[in-house]
C-alpha cells in the first residue's frame, strides 16, 4: 500500500492514485470492480448516479433496500452495473468525496505554486 496515494474511502469502496504515476487517472474501487477514470470521468459518473436515482424499483420487493434492482451506467457506454438503492447512495458519496478532495489537492498545489 505504499505504492498509492489513498484519495477517499468510505464503506463500499476507496479511490486512490499510484505514487510511481503522474497520470491524471484516479483508481475507484468497489466490490469486485475498478474502474480507471480522469476528474471528468468521474463528474461523469457522479451524474450517472443522480439520474439512477429517479428510476422505478420494484414496487413488492421483499430486499427493499437491498433490492438490486437500480441500473446505474457508468462513463463507459458498454458498462452497467446492477445497485441497490443503498449501494448507489455509497457509489455517490465515494465520487463526491473523491472529487472533493482531488480539488481541494489541485487547490492547495496551486496556491503552494505561487
Amino acid at each position: 500500500m505504499e505504492d498509492i496515494i489513498k484519495i477517499y474511502e468510505n464503506k463500499i469502496g476507496i479511490s486512490f492514485q499510484w505514487t510511481h504515476s503522474y497520470s491524471p487517472i484516479t483508481q475507484i474501487i468497489f466490490r469486485d470492480i475498478g474502474f480507471h477514470l480522469t476528474e471528468e470521468e468521474i463528474e461523469i459518473f457522479l451524474d450517472k448516479t443522480i439520474d439512477s436515482k429517479t428510476q422505478k424499483r420494484c414496487a413488492e420487493c421483499k430486499l427493499g433496500e437491498n433490492c438490486k434492482s437500480l441500473l446505474l451506467q457508468t462513463p463507459s457506454n458498454k458498462v452497467s452495473l446492477a445497485v441497490s438503492l443503498i449501494e448507489l447512495a455509497q457509489i455517490e458519496e465515494l465520487l463526491r468525496g473523491t472529487l472533493f478532495q482531488l480539488r481541494l489537492n489541485n487547490y492547495l498545489n496551486e496556491i503552494c505554486k505561487n
